[in-house]
C-alpha cells in the first residue's frame, strides 16, 4: 500500500504581494504551510529585494503555470545613477562610478533603443546555468562568469518619476526572460553615467495585476478551512489544557480559501469553450470531441473547455475538433 499523501486537496491561485527580503522559494513554502496544500508552485521567480506580484499555484492550478510564466510581465523600478555594481542592484559592490547625471531629456532620448526585440546579457548574479552550475554560485565563488546575450522583448518602457538627480523611476512591460537589472545597467552605460536597480516592484504577470494581490498578513489573518474543526476539538478538551490549545482568533475574518482565484485565472489569453457534460466526460478520458452546430468553434489553436462552469481540460482545437492536452480533476 502506498504512503498517504500529506496535505489538503486545494486548487487555485494566490497572487501574493511578496514583501522585500523574502525569496520566492520561501514564499511558496509559507503558502504551502498556511494552506496545508499537497502541491504548490510559483509562476516566475522574483528577486528577494523585489516586491510585488508572485503568482502561486495550488493543486490543479500548477498545470497552468506555464501560461503565466510565458506571458508578459510589468515592473516599476528605480535606477540609482552614478554607480554600476557587481549584482546590478543595491546589494553588490561598486565596479564603475561616474559623477555624471542624466536629465529626463537625456534618458527619454535613448529609451527607444531598449524597446522591441533587444539583445540582453543577464546579470552575473542570476539563476542562468553555466555548465550545469547557477551563475550566481560561480560568481559568489569568485569565478569569472561570461554569459551570452539573449534576445528579449520589451513592449513598453517609460519614465514615470524623477524624485532627484540621482534617481529615476521607470515602468516597463517585458517578455519572458527579461532581466530588469540588466536593463538598468545597459541604460546607464548608454547614457555614460552607469546605474543599478535601487528598487523593483512587479506590477503584472500575465492576467494577474496588483488588484488581485493579497499579503501574507491577510492570508495569516484569514480563517483556515479547518478552523471550525479546531474549535470543536478545543471545546472537548479539559479546562486545564484549554488555554494552551486554543486556536487563533479569526472572528469576522474571511476563509482562507476565499482568497484563492480559480484555476482558470491564468488562462485568460486562451479561447474559452463551454461544452456539454457528456463531451466533458470524453475529454477527461483522453478522447477527442467534435463540436457541431452554430456554436462550433472555427479557429485553430489552444483553448480551455468548461462544463457547467467547471474547468475540464486544456484542448487543441481544429475547426470544431477538440483534442485534450491536459485534463483537470476539480471534483473537490
Amino acid at each position: 500500500m502506498g504512503r498517504a499523501k500529506k496535505g489538503r486537496i486545494v486548487n487555485g491561485w494566490i497572487v501574493l504581494d511578496k514583501p522585500r527580503g523574502l525569496t520566492s522559494t520561501h514564499a511558496v513554502a509559507r503558502i504551502k504551510r498556511l494552506y496545508d496544500a499537497r502541491k504548490v508552485g510559483h509562476a516566475g521567480t522574483l528577486d528577494p529585494l523585489a516586491t510585488g506580484i508572485l503568482p502561486i499555484a495550488l493543486g490543479e492550478a500548477t498545470k497552468t503555470v506555464s501560461y503565466a510564466v510565458d506571458d508578459e510581465k510589468g515592473y516599476e523600478f528605480t535606477v540609482r545613477w552614478g554607480i554600476e555594481t557587481t549584482t546590478d542592484d543595491a546589494e553588490g559592490e561598486a565596479v564603475n562610478v561616474s559623477d555624471a547625471r542624466p536629465t529626463v531629456a537625456d534618458i527619454e532620448a535613448v529609451l527607444d533603443r531598449f524597446v522591441g526585440a533587444i539583445a540582453q546579457v543577464p546579470p552575473k548574479f542570476s539563476a542562468i546555468k553555466v555548465n550545469g552550475n547557477r551563475a550566481y554560485d560561480l560568481a559568489r565563488d569568485g569565478e569569472e562568469v561570461e554569459l551570452k546575450a539573449r534576445t528579449v522583448e520589451i513592449a513598453e518602457l517609460k519614465v514615470i518619476d524623477c524624485p532627484d538627480a540621482d534617481h529615476t523611476v521607470f515602468a516597463a512591460i517585458c517578455g519572458k526572460g527579461t532581466y530588469v537589472r540588466s536593463l538598468a545597467r545597459d541604460i546607464g552605460r548608454e547614457l555614460g553615467c552607469y546605474g543599478h536597480v535601487a528598487a523593483l516592484r512587479r506590477t503584472r504577470v500575465g492576467p494577474f495585476s496588483l488588484e488581485d494581490c493579497v499579503t501574507l498578513e491577510e492570508i495569516e489573518e484569514a480563517r483556515p478551512e479547518n478552523a471550525d474543526a479546531a474549535a470543536l476539538e478545543v471545546a472537548n478538551l479539559d479546562a486545564a489544557s484549554l488555554d494552551a490549545a486554543a486556536p487563533e482568533d479569526h472572528d469576522g475574518a474571511p476563509m482562507r480559501d476565499d482568497l484563492l482565484l480559480p484555476v482558470e485565472a491564468a488562462l485568460d489569453g486562451l479561447e474559452h469553450l463551454e461544452i456539454t457534460p457528456s463531451d466533458a466526460s470524453r475529454l477527461v478520458r483522453g478522447q477527442a470531441v467534435l463540436m457541431r452546430g452554430r456554436d462550433a468553434p472555427v479557429f485553430v489553436g489552444p483553448a480551455y473547455a468548461t462544463a457547467r462552469g467547471k474547468l475540464v481540460a486544456l484542448v487543441e482545437c481544429d475547426r470544431g475538433t477538440l483534442r485534450p492536452t491536459r485534463v483537470f480533476n476539480l471534483a473537490r
